[in-house]
C-alpha cells in the first residue's frame, strides 16, 4: 500500500501511523517535518509551501515506487501539506512499516532526503524582518 497526498488541510500524524500499521508490521518508522520558531538565529514567524502538485505527486509516487523496490516494506505513507503554516505546524508526514525496524528506518531516510532533492515543493521562511525562498538543502 502507497498513499501520497499533498493538502492544504492540517496533517493528520496519527492517521497516517494508523494507515501503515499491521499484523505483519513489526517496526514502524515516523518522520514528522514541523515548523520551528528559529533559523540561523532569525525568529521564524512561519513557513510558506508551494507545489507544482501533479508533477509533485507523480516524483513522490516515484520515491514510494524505489523504496519498495530497494527494501522489504510494507505500506509506505507521504503527505506533504502545502500553504501558510506557522510554528509548530506540521508541514511533512512519512509513515513506512515493515517486517523488521531496519528496512523501515532506511526507507524512511530515503523517502525524506529524497523528497527534499526532487520533488518540487518549495519553502518560503518568514521571519520578522522579512523573507526568503529556502534552496533545497541549508
Amino acid at each position: 500500500m502507497i498513499d501520497i497526498n499533498i493538502t492544504e488541510k492540517p496533517l493528520d500524524v496519527q492517521e497516517c501511523i494508523k494507515m501503515v500499521m499491521s499484523p505483519d508490521s513489526g517496526g514502524i518508522d515516523v518522520f514528522i517535518g514541523t515548523v520551528r520558531n528559529m533559523t540561523k538565529g532569525k525568529r521564524v514567524v512561519g513557513l510558506e509551501f508551494e507545489a507544482y502538485e501533479s508533477m509533485a505527486m507523480k516524483e513522490m509516487k516515484k520515491i514510494a515506487m524505489e523504496i519498495k523496490s530497494r527494501w522489504p516494506v510494507h505500506k509506505i505513507v507521504i503527505h506533504h501539506r502545502v500553504g501558510v503554516l506557522q510554528v509548530g505546524e506540521v508541514p511533512v508526514v512519512i509513515a513506512v512499516s515493515a517486517a523488521h525496524r531496519n528496512a523501515a528506518f532506511d526507507a524512511c531516510r530515503y523517502a525524506i532526503d529524497t523528497l527534499k532533492q526532487r520533488v518540487p515543493i518549495w519553502k518560503k521562511e518568514v521571519f520578522e524582518d522579512g523573507e526568503v525562498w529556502v534552496a533545497e538543502h541549508p
